[in-house]
């Protein structure tokens, strides 16, 4: 068996509400043609039809598509002020970009090459991966360990409707199992970080399985579902992590491929940017590691996926 080599810590659109406009704009102007009476050929004792478009005869959509299209539009220009004025209201200069809707047909994860341990296909092992395979302009956030339980984190992710995913650790998160629960219950999806946040290569098999089976424990105990994914702390595993955690229900490993901070980013790549499906590193940290606040790490974020054009997705829509 040879353990897998991380031990780095490098360490988410307007166009489809446009296009909404254009086709319900469409449908309804369909609509009124086809409700519109048909007219009387000509020589049949009917009127003469009429020529031209009818924008230039002065025809109009009939009331109640018109209605509908209307507030249809209202509702749109409302959603985004309200948008605008939240992230206004955060600090943020430019609005969030929404994601596209969750794809039909699930992306076939696999352990990114390099990644692998022995037997890897063999066994059927979790893959370990730090990218989603998709051609959607989207991040994924994720956060680990804990320690930080910052009301105005939890504010502004619900305020932005940013999804994220949490990676927890019992020895950090078990003074105050009830902010995770107020995360839970706001749609964040709480996954596995093992029990006590150990270097696992060094540990025996049957230790690795204890520090992850028990954290799905806790998590059943504390948050009502043992989750399906885990994340090996410092990104560190071998062939045992991989299979302990397949034994405790396991079918995912993600990683990352880079990190924000709250006064900068590390990439894994060579060319120090962005790609479609990264999944981003951060932590439940505040002012006693960084200089600022989870927050301020928000806001960091978003203003450089934001301005790359990345909207921020919800990974396990992906898994």
């Amino acid at each position: 068996m040879r353990p897998v080599r991380q031990n780095y810590k490098t360490g988410a659109n307007g166009a489809g509400a446009r296009w909404g406009v254009g086709a319900l704009a469409l449908a309804l102007l369909v609509s009124g043609c086809a409700g519109a009476g048909t007219a009387s050929a000509p020589g049949a004792g009917g009127a003469e039809p009429a020529h031209g478009p009818a924008h230039a005869r002065g025809a109009a959509l009939p009331a109640g598509p018109a209605r509908a299209l209307a507030a249809y539009a209202d509702r749109l220009r409302r959603d985004q002020a309200r948008r605008a004025a939240v992230a206004k209201r955060w600090g943020l200069t430019a609005v969030p970009l929404t994601p596209p809707a969750p794809p039909a047909r699930k992306p076939r994860i696999v352990a990114r090459k390099g990644f692998e341990v022995d037997d890897q296909r063999e066994l059927g092992l979790p893959p370990v991966f730090t990218t989603v395979p998709t051609k959607d302009k989207v991040v994924f956030l994720t956060v680990d360990d804990g320690s930080e339980k910052d009301p105005a984190f939890l504010r502004m992710m619900s305020d932005l409707k940013i999804p994220y995913t949490a990676f927890l650790s019992d020895f950090l998160v078990k003074d105050d199992y009830g902010y995770f629960r107020k995360m839970r219950d706001r749609g964040i999806t709480l996954n596995n970080h093992t029990l006590h946040h150990p270097y696992l290569p060094a540990l025996s098999y049957e230790q690795q399985k204890h520090e992850i089976c028990g954290m799905q424990d806790v998590m059943q105990r504390e948050f009502g579902r043992r989750p399906t994914v885990f994340r090996p702390p410092y990104g560190n595993y071998d062939q045992d992590t991989l299979r302990a955690a397949k034994s405790c229900g396991i079918r995912y490993a993600p990683i990352w491929n880079e990190e924000v901070f709250v006064d900068h980013w590390e990439y894994r790549e060579e060319d120090q940017d962005l790609h479609p499906g990264d999944i981003v590193l951060t932590h439940f940290q505040g002012r006693e590691e960084w200089n600022g606040t989870m927050p301020d790490m928000v806001r960091r974020f978003l203003k450089t996926v934001t301005a790359k054009g990345y909207a921020v997705a919800r990974l396990e829509d992906y898994l």
